[in-house]
């Protein structure tokens, strides 16, 4: 693990586990929010983003009036914002079209397009590229997650339409390029500050989405009660307002195939928590196929970093 300092390297493991147990909880606050609660999944999308972007706004006010929200910066995130806005807006139409599970498979299809830019990208992560150990690795997590959708009790969901796993795709192919242009437009910048101005930005574009396509422009959470607006506050607070910093950070930490390869084994750890919430039971080869992405994820964990000189030099401009 020698090419990146032990202490950073143990920082971007915690930072990228936290961030996969809060996206693996996005699947199913979406669920309670939209199954047992009539919230369509644009307006879920648009509130939360909504209440991300308040929350963090004193934030970059304060760093503004200090000066320390850099002008570049705003430019820098026009990249980011563009492929979030519109892969959200793929992402919430997704499971109204497939089956949550076979749609989180074709979306985790992404770490393909990942791999593939971070090698065009940046020199630093070619020497993690070419390592067995992390194609060992990917190779298990992949098989992990498939495992876990095709061991389900009758097989493989039914009535997958052409257009949604179109969706599926499209929408993986843009988080995909999101965690790409992170990395390469604005990772130089702290990842508070990064993610805050990206927010504010992101929650404009999905706000227009769900007036636009959400069911009354989004107007059925204004009939919540106290509760389901904490638990949709939570939403937006766990999945979103913390979870793309720590993301960030990690990214910067670990590089970005790994953070996105370890993001991988997300539909896992929502099945082991759709079974304790939802009662969805799992059957022992599907827990097995979740070992099997666990143990490909530490593979992938403890690959090597080795850039070369040379590689760093021509990521920096040096």
């Amino acid at each position: 693990m020698s090419g990146a300092p032990a202490a950073g390297r143990l920082e971007g493991i915690g930072l990228i586990v936290f961030t996969l147990l809060s996206w693996a909880s996005v699947p199913l606050f979406l669920r309670v929010l939209s199954k047992d609660w009539g919230l369509d999944p644009f307006s879920a999308n648009g509130w939360r983003y909504g209440i991300s972007a308040v929350f963090w706004l004193p934030f970059l006010a304060w760093a503004w009036k200090r000066g320390r929200l850099p002008r570049a910066l705003l430019a820098a995130a026009a990249v980011p914002v563009a492929f979030n806005i519109v892969g959200q807006s793929f992402f919430a139409w997704g499971p109204k079209l497939l089956d949550p599970g076979f749609f989180s498979f074709v979306f985790r299809v992404q770490v393909v397009f990942v791999t593939l830019g971070a090698y065009f990208l940046f020199p630093s992560e070619r020497g993690t590229l070419r390592s067995p150990r992390f194609w060992a690795g990917l190779l298990l997590v992949v098989l992990g997650s498939v495992g876990l959708i095709a061991l389900k009790p009758g097989g493989f969901p039914q009535g997958a339409t052409l257009l949604g796993i179109g969706v599926a795709l499209a929408s993986g192919i843009l988080f995909a390029g999101y965690g790409l242009a992170v990395r390469y437009y604005v990772s130089q910048y702290p990842p508070v500050i990064a993610f805050g101005v990206i927010c504010q930005f992101t929650a404009i574009g999905v706000l227009a989405v769900m007036f636009t396509l959400g069911e009354r422009a989004g107007a059925h959470a204004l009939t919540f009660t106290g509760y389901q607006w904490f638990i949709l506050v939570l939403s937006a607070f766990v999945g979103i307002a913390i979870s793309h910093v720590t993301y960030y950070a990690s990214i910067t930490r670990l590089g970005v195939s790994v953070s996105i390869g370890i993001i991988q084994l997300q539909p896992i750890f929502t099945a082991m928590g759709s079974l304790l919430l939802f009662d969805e039971q799992l059957v022992f080869g599907q827990w097995m196929a979740g070992l099997v992405g666990v143990c490909g994820a530490l593979l992938m964990l403890w690959t090597p970093r080795k850039p070369t000189a040379a590689a760093a030099a021509a990521e920096t401009g040096d």
